[in-house]
């Protein structure tokens, strides 16, 4: 039996109030691989998607002034649960249909993978990386049958081999019911969309995937028929350029994350309905062929994901996932939704991508991190809204140690301050994040630069400006 913890029950009334153990040698990053998972939650005659979660996490061993930290994965277990979330039959009708649509016999709030709704997370050791797939939860809580709470949170222990607790995490679990062709308007019922296939002779319960392949499912359907995705978005490509009629969706409004707060939609990424289907029919795999981050018209070759992979499966700074310190897919951090933003208030304070590197490392490094960004700390120093983007003057200047880099924003946005020497080539970024209009200060090591004449340049959206300082040892 683990030790249970009197917090334990402050979690399972007030999940925001906690803010994970936080032990002074071992740290749990957390966290959902996609930015919402989705399910049916009637499965007597159409099933798109069963309840199927995916989390993952990684552990480290937090570094000193004289060790940096290391990923950990011997000697430890980890466990999750989802705290007023402990069962999902009655939920969802989907175990009294899972044999005929699946083939399988399963216990009660047991999902496809074998995976309930509390367990020990299995440790993918090429990864670096534990995981449980295949968690079946519902967006309803037990208190709460009626409306769908998508961004519930997980809670997950990290113990020592003497069941020792040594630290803990919360991590968004995102799920949503919102997902089928009635609430949308658009068709009258699931029946008259299975009479539509009337060459298929379909006797309900019907699984989409058995003759629509569908790589979300990992299912191949039968030769000849065009994929799941292909028909959805070809068959609707003149109707509707709204995602959310699908995707889930006008109430749970998935697309949540600091892209959308700068005001991209679906389409920036993804093109329209039409260039969806095109790009599958053109070749294109879906679910396994994504936009990437490193595109030329995005981030660049500097965020690019590894070769071969998607985003939500590439590793970065010193093996840990980019989903790690970043969040997952449509819901880059800082987002919209509270929950998401939990794990790494716990950790560094304050929302956004991890980035304040003492978390892990002890101390703050005096070199340059992942892609190229200096160790920095960013205070606000006024909400008031400036009447132009503009950088004010460093100080010191001449640097010696450390600088102090005053900044100010007019408007919402992705902001970039950049580093140069004085024949223009790019030494570092210090500043790479979404922020809100008002006054800032970034403070910078200068410790690994060297002696001479430096340029650091703000970039806002079509706006830069650009100023000079003297490094001298």
């Amino acid at each position: 039996m683990r030790k249970k913890l009197t917090i334990l029950f402050i979690v399972a009334l007030f999940p925001m109030i906690f803010a994970g153990i936080q032990s002074n040698e071992f740290l749990i990053l957390a966290w959902n691989d996609l930015g919402m998972h989705c399910a049916n939650k009637d499965f007597s005659n159409l099933a798109i998607l069963p309840p199927y979660n995916n989390q993952k996490s990684q552990v480290v061993k937090k570094g000193d002034a004289a060790n940096l930290p290391q990923l950990i994965t011997s000697n430890v277990s980890i466990t999750y649960e989802i705290p007023g979330n402990t069962y999902s039959v009655g939920k969802t009708n989907f175990w009294t249909f899972a044999q005929q649509l699946f083939g399988v016999t399963l216990a009660p709030n047991v999902g496809l993978t074998g995976a309930g709704l509390t367990g020990n997370m299995a440790l993918d050791a090429g990864n670096n990386v534990y995981h449980v797939d295949g968690i079946p939860i519902t967006p309803y809580q037990d208190n709460n049958l009626v409306t769908e709470n998508p961004y519930q949170l997980t809670l997950i222990k990290l113990y020592d081999g003497s069941n020792n607790l040594l630290a803990s995490t919360q991590s968004v679990i995102p799920v949503s019911n919102e997902i089928n062709c009635l609430s949308s308007g658009c068709h009258s019922s699931e029946t008259s969309i299975i009479n539509e296939h009337e060459d298929a002779n379909l006797t309900p319960p019907v699984l989409c995937a058995n003759c629509h392949a569908d790589n979300a499912l990992g299912l191949p359907g039968q030769p000849d028929v065009p994929s799941f995705s292909f028909v959805m978005h070809d068959k609707h490509k003149n109707k509707t350029n709204d995602c959310y009629k699908c995707h889930p969706g006008p109430n749970t409004q998935c697309f949540r994350d600091t892209m959308h707060t700068a005001g991209m939609t679906c389409q920036n990424c993804h093109g329209d309905v039409a260039n969806v289907a095109q790009t599958i029919e053109n070749g294109r795999q879906p679910w396994l062929q994504e936009p990437s981050c490193g595109e030329a018209s995005c981030h660049g070759d500097n965020y690019a994901p590894e070769t071969g992979k998607l985003y939500r499966q590439s590793h970065g700074h010193a093996g840990l996932y980019c989903s790690a310190c970043h969040g997952s897919p449509h819901a880059v951090q800082p987002t919209t939704q509270p929950n998401d933003n939990v794990q790494n208030v716990a950790l560094q304070g304050f929302r956004g991508t991890l980035r304040k590197c003492s978390v892990c490392h002890g101390v703050t490094p005096t070199s340059p991190g992942p892609h190229g960004l200096m160790p920095s700390a960013i205070e606000t120093i006024s909400s008031d809204f400036p009447s132009q983007n503009e950088l004010l003057p460093n100080f010191p200047n001449p640097v010696n140690e450390s600088t102090a880099i005053p900044f100010r924003i007019a408007n919402s946005g992705k902001v970039f301050v950049d580093i140069f020497s004085s024949t223009g080539r790019y030494i570092m970024t210090v500043v790479n994040q979404h922020f809100a209009p008002g006054e800032y200060v970034v403070k910078i090591n200068a410790q690994s630069l060297l002696p001479g004449i430096y340029f650091y340049r703000l970039k806002v959206k079509n706006s830069t400006d650009t100023k000079k300082f003297l490094v001298i040892k």
